[in-house]
């Protein structure tokens, strides 16, 4: 075991290589990643493969994937018949064509009327989000409010639409652990807050990933790790966050995916399916509680759809979600580590749970730690 100065000397060495020992580096992050000198935000980026081991490879890949975000950013954040659009002339708000600017638009905001909803209300428990960023996109603040998403649905109201599952359990995610009092207000013009650069990533991801779209929930899953990103003391990091988050976002989610897909539930990769490993493994490691659960018919779908699909960031205060991902993120087989740490999180109430009625234990299970 390493003291914490020498801790920090160890990570300093392994990331400082030509190419980064990825064995070593993984064992270093299930400990913790220290706070200081970036070190987190890095190794994220490694460990959740948005840049290589190879130093070398580095420069290319952060300006090609930062280029292109910026397109992305052009192309896809428009409002139709404005500026250079020259579609304007033949299209117009009422056209019901697929290939009409205007018909995305409005389906668009569809999208984006969720996101701005849970974007604001992200990580109430501290001001970060709140925040102006230091790094405001220059193609958004000097667009004169046509780039600005949040103007495009700030008239309209939404009632929430939550991931929804029918059957056994709870019909949503159940978001109630982290609310905000009210939302967050958008910055004077041009300043960005940090919830505004994320609400443009999700509608950016949801626009590429249109077979899947924006569920809710996601926004839960992108906030620390944007959050690690816009906080990295080094300013040539810091600067590009927005363009880093998305891609180190994408890649996370092609892991965890289809817990967002009600259809592949019961895939293997599905959230039914890891649900029922939950509690197939706390019949081996306590059957006790197992036995109690199953008496009460309190199944895994009352309490464990919120932990497994957003990968405990609901449960936990930001501080600890950032250190239960370094592990996390560190492991060969992510699904089956968060398997055990909900089951970790069962056993620590044992008493309270074989004492427990129904709903003083949906209460007490429901609630974050």
């Amino acid at each position: 075991m390493y003291g914490y100065k020498a801790r920090l000397k160890v990570f300093e060495d392994t990331l400082m290589g030509d190419k980064i020992d990825m064995i070593k580096l993984k064992a270093l992050c299930f400990n913790g990643i220290p706070e200081e000198k970036g070190f987190r935000s890095l190794c994220w980026k490694l460990l959740l493969n948005y840049i290589t081991p190879q130093r070398n490879t580095w420069s290319t890949t952060l300006t090609t994937q930062r280029k292109l975000y910026s397109q992305f950013i052009d192309e896809m954040i428009f409002t139709p018949g404005s500026g250079s659009d020259n579609d304007g002339i033949c299209d117009h708000p009422l056209n019901t064509n697929p290939s009409s600017k205007w018909n995305t638009y409005f389906k668009d905001n569809e999208i984006l009327l969720q996101i701005d909803k849970d974007v604001r209300r992200l990580s109430p428990e501290i001001s970060f989000f709140q925040q102006a960023t230091e790094y405001p996109c220059d193609t958004v603040v000097n667009s004169d409010g046509r780039k600005r998403l949040h103007r495009r649905v700030q008239n309209s109201l939404l009632n929430s639409a939550n991931v929804e599952r029918k059957g056994l359990g709870p019909t949503t995610i159940a978001l109630t652990s982290h609310k905000s009092l009210e939302d967050y207000s958008p910055l004077e013009e041009g300043c960005e807050a940090h919830w505004e650069v994320v609400e443009r990533i999700l509608f950016l991801y949801a626009k590429l990933n249109p077979g899947q779209g924006y569920v809710q929930g996601m926004n839960e899953i992108i906030g620390p790790i944007y959050y690690c990103f816009a906080s990295d003391p080094s300013v040539e990091w810091k600067k590009y966050a927005e363009a880093d988050c998305f891609f180190t976002f994408t890649n996370l989610m092609a892991d965890v995916r289809d817990f967002f897909i009600k259809s592949l539930d019961e895939a293997e990769s599905g959230i039914g399916h890891l649900m029922t490993k939950l509690i197939d493994k706390i019949r081996i490691v306590d059957y006790s509680i197992y036995n109690r659960l199953k008496t009460l018919q309190l199944h895994p779908q009352y309490y464990s759809f919120r932990w497994l699909t957003l990968l405990l960031s609901q449960e936990f205060p930001l501080p600890d979600v950032l250190r239960i991902w370094d592990s996390l993120f560190s492991v060969q087989d992510r699904k089956i580590f968060l398997i055990y740490i909900c089951c970790a999180m069962i056993i620590l109430i044992k008493d309270q749970l074989l004492t427990g009625d129904f709903s003083s234990n949906v209460k007490l299970l429901q609630v974050s730690h």
